[in-house]
């Protein structure tokens, strides 16, 4: 068995999210408290109780998801000895999970890693005004028709259109201004798409329009430590393999404005010898996907107590 760990993004959490975790394991407990401490909030009280509206919020969320990846792989490496470098070959996370992986992976410090997603949630959601920009699934669309279908919104409308999440076969994500989304799902229905959703966002993320949300970052990170992983990461925007500290730096800036290549670096990982990937944390949306995107890859959803007794097992 050749296995990846992969780490969710926005869209996973949940009000509950990490509760169980924290009743049954210490080491959950320690972790949640460490990332409160480092972002000066009860962030797990709000994980734990709520309220959903707040726990949504970008710069709520996105700390949130990572605290309970964290959690999940600290009890697996005090419960049953995880050794990263013995136990999978890659590691990657979608969107805000890359830096879930990252901190997994050694390069940054749990405490880094929470200041980061919160400084990144408040960028991008400062970056549009809430109402201006939208996101929107192209259901049946592949990753070119959807680029000919925002290249023409964008032509059209004289506004920013874009592909922002290249997830699965059928299932594309486009991000913009919302004038400029509005005409790309019209355009979809006359080239035949049987139907585009709008997603319940509140900023249009993985675009051109996220430039000052990238910026933002690309201080930050200039002013944390930066550790090569202790396995390769696989980058959104290359989907490949990237080691080398300034070059994950880089490319975390690159993702705040860039496409999030899922597929291609499931099929990446296909294609060095995985055989299995692990989601861990909130959500089973990731070990969904990987079934979509390839019928010979596996996919296993971490994130209960129960689960992570029988992953030790394996």
């Amino acid at each position: 068995m050749a296995r990846a760990f992969v780490f969710p993004g926005q869209g996973s959490q949940a009000v509950g999210m990490g509760r169980e975790l924290a009743a049954v394991f210490a080491e959950a407990r320690d972790v949640f408290a460490e990332v409160d401490d480092a972002l000066s909030q009860k962030l797990s009280g709000l994980m734990f109780e709520g309220p959903e509206d707040e726990l949504t919020l970008t710069e709520n969320a996105q700390p949130a998801l990572m605290a309970v990846s964290a959690a999940v792989v600290a009890v697996l490496r005090r419960q049953g000895g995880l050794d990263l470098a013995g136990t999978v070959q890659y590691v990657a996370g979608h969107s805000l999970g890359e830096y879930s992986a990252l901190h997994v992976a050694g390069t940054f410090s749990l405490a880094d890693t929470a200041r980061l997603l919160k400084l990144r949630g408040r960028s991008m959601q400062r970056a549009v005004p809430v109402g201006q920009g939208a996101m929107a699934a192209l259901l049946g669309a592949d990753l070119e028709a959807a680029q000919a279908i925002a290249q023409a919104a964008t032509a059209e409308s004289g506004r920013v259109c874009a592909v922002a999440n290249d997830n699965a076969p059928g299932q594309v994500v486009i991000s913009g201004d919302v004038g400029a989304v509005d005409l790309a799902i019209a355009i979809a229905a006359k080239r035949g798409l049987k139907r585009s959703i709008k997603l319940p966002v509140s900023a249009p993320f993985h675009c051109p329009l996220m430039a000052p949300a990238a910026e933002a970052m690309a201080e930050a990170l200039a002013a944390v430590s930066v550790r090569a992983p202790q396995v390769p990461l696989v980058a959104n925007v290359t989907a490949t393999a990237v080691t080398d500290p300034a070059e994950i730096s880089r490319l975390l800036v690159e993702q705040v404005t860039g496409l999030v290549r899922w597929r291609e670096s499931m099929l990446y990982l296909k294609a060095q010898g995985i055989d299995t990937v692990v989601e861990l944390g909130s959500g089973k949306v990731l070990s969904g996907l990987v079934k979509r995107i390839d019928k010979e890859l596996i996919g296993i959803s971490v994130q209960t107590p129960a689960e992570i007794e029988a992953f030790l097992k394996t």
